[in-house]
């Protein structure tokens, strides 16, 4: 037995040796590979960071102040907000939606569902912009309909919701599908067996599991509601002060030759980034800590 006992140790650290072995490099190759990531992250990711902040407050202050109070400045931040707060829930809703059908049950067409939640991810946002306009612009079709009755949808704010709810929606479904289907269904069928009822069995069972993976997408959706350029420029019309949102702030200010303007605006753009990179290490450092204590 006690040979038998050996002869297995021995051959798990011959396995170990083996698996530590296949990733073992000279010491010069892996300072060039950290070297390399290094400098392009320096490179194309730190130095235009660096770069937007020094061109912000290149003239003080009372400049980047007065640039960030602007009527014109605030109306596009109010635009962005309210833009992200209405396509964010909405996404969180449909995303919610479509992760419980696709992981939770069988049903005709699933992989076809599957493939249109990746559609944004294929077209370019100018051209889901242009859809918008071909559907409901003055000569779309159904632009008769919505002139006869005073509904304006392109180049108006519900345009600019429609198109980034557009580009935006897949972000929360696509965390949550590989999560609920890993998951699997044994948890919620026990919860119907004992009486739940469907909503609380969605609110106690579902909801805990999946709770750090809805926040991951609700954070990465909001982000690139707020950065969203090309469907939105396609549907805004350019209306300063009542149409642009923060990107497209940014874009007139600087094709005005204002670049501290332009560089404050975009300043807040960049926080959010930072913001959101911060909040990303914290659900991952804390899904992490979970699943070790859950070990």
């Amino acid at each position: 037995m006690a040979a038998a006992a050996g002869v297995l140790h021995g051959r798990a650290d011959a396995r170990r040796y083996e698996d530590n072995s296949a990733t073992r490099e000279a010491p010069w190759v892996k300072w060039t590979i950290l070297g390399l990531a290094l400098s392009f992250f320096a490179l194309f990711l730190l130095l235009p960071l660096i770069a937007v902040f020094a061109e912000a407050l290149r003239k003080g202050w009372v400049t980047y102040l007065t640039s960030l109070s602007d009527s014109d400045a605030l109306a596009a931040i109010k635009l962005t907000l309210i833009t992200a707060a209405i396509a964010v829930p909405l996404n969180l809703v449909f995303g919610v939606a479509a992760a419980w059908a696709i992981a939770k049950f069988e049903f005709r067409g699933k992989h076809f569902l599957t493939t249109l939640i990746d559609l944004p991810f294929s077209v370019s946002p100018v051209v889901a912009g242009l859809i918008y306009v071909l559907l409901f612009g003055a000569h779309g079709w159904f632009g008769g309909w919505l002139a006869a009755h005073d509904v304006k949808i392109i180049f108006a704010v519900p345009g600019i919701v429609l198109a980034t709810v557009f580009v935006t929606f897949p972000f929360v479904a696509r965390e949550l599908i590989p999560l609920m289907e890993a998951q699997g269904r044994e948890e919620e069928e026990a919860a119907v067996v004992l009486g739940a009822s469907g909503f609380q069995t969605f609110w106690r069972v579902t909801l805990p599991n999946i709770k750090w993976g809805l926040l991951y997408g609700v954070i990465l959706c909001n982000a690139r509601a707020f950065g969203e350029f090309g469907a939105v420029s396609v549907v805004s019309g350019h209306i300063r002060g009542q149409t642009n949102t923060m990107p497209l702030h940014v874009e007139i200010l600087y094709n005005e030759y204002n670049f501290a303007a332009a560089f404050a605006v975009a300043s807040l753009l960049a926080l959010l980034a930072l913001v959101t990179l911060g909040l990303k290490s914290f659900i991952e450092w804390k899904v992490g800590r979970t699943h070790t204590e859950s070990e």
